[in-house]
């Protein structure tokens, strides 16, 4: 039995020693424009508005900078963290164990035996309101929100963020360069 736990434990440690190279580089070339950044980040802060949660929203690229940071009127400092972290999260591992929300992550570090080491990564959060943001198959940039009360709602938000601009992003990956 401890064989299975050794090789899965090895698995992920093999994963995240590989981590920085297969998740800082967008392989398609495509980088999310600015100002779609700016609309998801104000959609998902408007949809949490809307619903009387006071948030923060960030869009987080490949390389795991900040594109836009958008704290919400009456929203709480640590929100700014915490929104930075789920969308960090979600573009940094994603990639890596195949997952498109830190609901999910969640999920896979609960589960999984190497999961408190995973968690324990600098910037890793592992709660529910980070949302990928794809091109194709490609995370090409994750946005996160916190401040709601509870993931759940957070993720909410994070998902009409990015569903606010996803036409647009897929329209822009299939034109020619």
């Amino acid at each position: 039995m401890k064989k299975p736990l050794l090789t899965l434990s090895a698995a992920a440690a093999t994963a995240l020693t590989n981590a920085p190279a297969q998740a800082q580089v967008a392989t398609s070339g495509y980088s999310l424009p600015l100002a779609l950044a700016m609309e998801a980040a104000a959609e998902a802060v408007r949809v949490c508005e809307g619903n009387g949660y006071a948030v923060s929203a960030s869009i987080v690229e490949p390389s795991g900078l900040i594109k836009v940071q958008a704290k919400g009127d009456h929203s709480t400092v640590h929100t700014r963290d915490s929104s930075f972290r789920k969308a960090y999260t979600v573009v940094t591992l994603g990639p890596i164990f195949r997952f498109d929300t830190t609901s999910a992550f969640a999920e896979l570090a609960s589960k999984n035996p190497a999961g408190p080491a995973l968690s324990s990564l600098p910037d890793i959060l592992p709660l529910a309101g980070g949302v990928a943001i794809k091109a194709g198959n490609e995370i090409v940039a994750a946005i996160g929100v916190g401040g709601a009360p509870g993931g759940d709602k957070d993720e909410v938000c994070a998902h009409a963020g990015a569903a606010k601009i996803q036409a647009r992003v897929t329209a822009a990956q299939k034109r020619p360069a």
